[in-house]
């Protein structure tokens, strides 16, 4: 039945008709206002829906429960000549009238276009592209009010308004509620049919009326900062921590943030971009004041490739509404709590392993040597060799190992020498960079933080790759012809010399090392594994598989990072197990950047953080194993099974009958959908398992029958309503 209007005396919402005749005929309002003749469409609401959506006039009114207690609700106007939201107001309890905070608001959405050379090398899967270089337009959306439908079941409700166009793009406007939370999550869904577009997007919301008494902030270190709003005379962007700007009214508040990892397209450097605007002319356009999020077009002027728009693809440009009656600073601190206050959360049985940081530390420290000799230092620490060093003030307790560190990361993993010139140094500099990079982890380490020696070397094997040890080595990226593969040096013990891929297998298998691939199939990987999926370093145990980042970005996609979920389907079905960790590969590091958007970790089946001194096989062994999950850390997965065996074990598959897949799972965000993924050596199984009715910070405990015959591996991906998810490494399966 179409237009479902509820009739409501003891919340005052006013008397509506509704007229049900058989075959549910459709209805038109008599009531409808003579300046709106948009119907709200209801074919696909369950009036059963926790959030209440019903029409008055040219009014929608969206209510729903905030928490046990208190409701919010959002009202849009139809009118044509009136801003789109009317209102949007808080009851404090069941039986209190609604308050407004803020009246009429208008969505504000930005599109700044521009042109991607699909000629390049990856097409559509490229990082290495500079948009900031070249010729793009910014178009201010138009909203129309054409169009309204609602629909819903359960704890979940969209309301969508339409039309809405930029330049080639065209789609709609959408608001979903979650019942129990005090988060709206509004889209521009557009699409365009032009070829090779790329985008950015700044959105936020106008005043047309009511102005907030002032803004607040988290200044980049994390300091409280209000300013009042009559001070606030143009436009300017803002650096904050926790991606989130908030206004401040008489009654209450309305704070927005962006998805916190979908939101960053990828970049070599995570410094922070000033992506929040506030003031009034915001982008140079005829605007009220307002507030909202931003994207820098220039991103940190490298490679700068902001987000894919394939022909056709509905591109979901999100901003996350938060309605408040308490201050701003108690509704950062409540928004804070999302994404754990940028922290990865201690997990029982399990260590935080985070890995691929070009913080080229080492460099540093060496060039301190040579360019800072005469500074005075009374920190010195000494050489495998024997050596002393000094370590500058600036370095003795470097940005990255406190950012690090205070995200709850307990162990970080370098890629080191990054700069080019590694392959080619002589033995003796190349021991040098060695050593002072063992001596630095070795001193920034103890028994609360692990920092690891690694390196990015990318010679021998083609492509980029990632080498990992369990314990200081010492080994030269090339072999002059008459070297011997191993030799001796008198302080430093075994040397190796690797001049070819078999070198590089011999020597990992020597030192019981890792290898992976990073970045696989984009940037310096491109077509890499594939192509050297059969050579018999790939195939060996010691050859781990690869890493996962979001990358490229595309706003179409229900999750991150599909580049390399798909690649990890292909080589578990290539046959020998391979896995996937999760990789950040970013630059420089300091207290003030937005790390966090970058970043994912590895929660690795460790009871305890090893010691450098003892060596760090434990690591090698879990990741070797199988034996831990990937997040971006709003999601986590303290427990995977397949008839009782964890990811990287072999379970056993009853014989005609079905498996039983247990999955413990603790998020923040709403959840949105479960996927256990499996394969048989040629082809992908998906059962995706519908988690619309979780609600904000919660866990739970699932058991799911799956049919696995036939198949000779599963894995499970679970992800949320802001696109943060997690996923687990395959369980290996077996038929009786």
């Amino acid at each position: 039945m179409n237009n479902f209007l509820r009739f409501d005396l003891e919340r005052g919402i006013g008397l509506s008709v509704v007229l049900i005749v058989a075959g549910y005929m459709r209805f038109h309002s008599a009531c409808m206002a003579a300046d709106s003749e948009v119907i709200l469409n209801v074919d696909d609401y369950d009036r059963s829906c926790a959030i209440e959506i019903e029409q008055h006039d040219a009014q929608i009114l969206v209510t729903w429960p905030l928490n046990d207690e208190s409701r919010g609700r959002l009202t849009m106007d139809l009118a044509v000549d009136r801003p789109l939201i009317r209102s949007i107001a808080i009851s404090r309890s069941l039986s209190t009238p609604f308050e407004s905070i803020v009246d009429s608001l208008d969505p504000v959405v930005l599109l700044r276009v521009g042109k991607r050379d699909l000629e390049k090398r990856g097409g559509w899967t490229i990082f290495f592209d500079r948009m900031q270089r070249k010729p793009n337009e910014v178009f201010n959306a138009r909203i129309g009010k054409t169009r309204a439908v609602a629909s819903g079941k359960a704890s979940r409700a969209v309301l969508t308004i339409g039309e809405v166009s930029a330049g080639s793009f065209h789609g709609e406007i959408r608001w979903t509620f979650y019942a129990g939370s005090p988060f709206v999550l509004q889209e521009a869904v557009m699409r365009t049919e032009k070829n090779g577009v790329a985008y950015l997007y700044d959105t936020g919301l106008v005043c047309r009326e009511t102005v907030p008494k002032q803004m607040s902030w988290h200044d980049p270190l994390g300091d409280f900062k209000t300013e009042r709003v009559d001070a606030i005379k143009t436009a300017r962007r803002l650096a904050v921590r926790g991606r989130t700007i908030c206004g401040e009214f008489e009654r209450g508040c309305v704070a927005l943030f962006p998805p916190p990892h979908r939101y960053f397209y990828p970049l070599d450097f995570s410094n922070n971009l000033r992506n929040i605007w506030i003031g009034p002319g915001y982008g140079k356009q005829a605007l009220p004041f307002g507030f909202g999020i931003r994207h820098d077009p220039q991103g940190d002027n490298r490679y700068v490739p902001w987000f894919n728009a394939m022909p056709g693809t509905k591109q979901a440009l999100g901003l996350f509404l938060y309605v408040s009656d308490s201050s701003a600073e108690q509704t950062l601190k409540d928004i804070a709590q999302l994404t754990r206050n940028d922290r990865f959360s201690p997990l029982k049985g399990h260590t935080v392993f985070a890995s691929h940081f070009h913080v080229e530390h080492t460099r540093e420290v060496l060039n301190a040597q040579e360019k800072e000799a005469n500074t005075h230092s009374d920190v010195t620490a000494r050489l495998s060799s024997g050596d002393e060093y000094r370590i500058p003030e600036r370095l003795q307790n470097p940005g990255f190992v406190r950012v690090l560190r205070d995200m709850g990361v307990d162990i970080v993993h370098l890629a080191e020498f990054h700069f080019g010139a590694t392959p080619r140094m002589k033995t003796i500099e190349r021991l040098r960079h060695l050593d002072v990079l063992h001596a630095e982890c070795k001193r920034l380490s103890d028994e609360g933080f692990l920092l690891l020696p690694g390196e990015e070397p990318n010679v021998h094997l083609g492509g980029h790759w990632i080498s990992f040890f369990p314990k200081p080595v010492h080994w030269v990226l090339n072999r002059p012809s008459g070297t011997a593969f191993v030799t001796e040096d008198p302080k430093l013990g075994k040397v190796y010399h690797v001049g070819d891929e078999a070198d590089v297998l011999r020597l990992l298998r020597a030192e019981q090392g890792l290898a992976w691939t990073a970045h696989p199939r984009i940037k310096g990987s491109t077509g890499f594994p594939d192509r050297y999926r059969d050579r018999p370093f790939f195939q060996s145990d010691r050859f781990l598989g690869a890493a996962w980042k979001a990358m490229p970005a595309d706003l179409s996609q229900p999750r991150l990072g599909s580049r390399v979920l798909d690649l990890l389907d292909d080589m578990s079905n290539w046959g020998d197990p391979k896995y996937v960790l999760g990789e950040v590969d970013v630059f420089k590091i300091e207290p003030d950047h937005e790390l966090y958007a970058h970043m994912n970790v590895n929660y690795l089946r460790l009871d305890r953080i090893p010691n450098f001194k003892d060596g760090w096989q434990p690591v090698l062994d879990a990741l070797r194993g199988g034996q831990f999950f990937v997040t971006t850390g709003e999601v986590l997965i303290p427990e995977f099974t397949v008839n009782g065996r964890m990811s990287g074990e072999i379970a056993v598959l009853p014989k005609g009958d079905q498996s039983q897949v247990r999955l413990d799972l603790e998020w923040t965000f709403p959840l949105a959908y479960a996927e256990i993924i499996s394969g048989n050596g040629r082809k992908i199984r998906r059962k995706r398992i519908d988690l619309s009715e979780t609600k904000a910070f919660g866990q739970d405990s699932l058991r799911i029958d799956a049919d696995l015959s036939g198949q000779r591996w599963a894995r499970v991906e679970v992800w949320d309503i802001a696109t943060n998810g997690a996923f687990t490494q395959p369980v290996w399966l077996e038929s009786r």
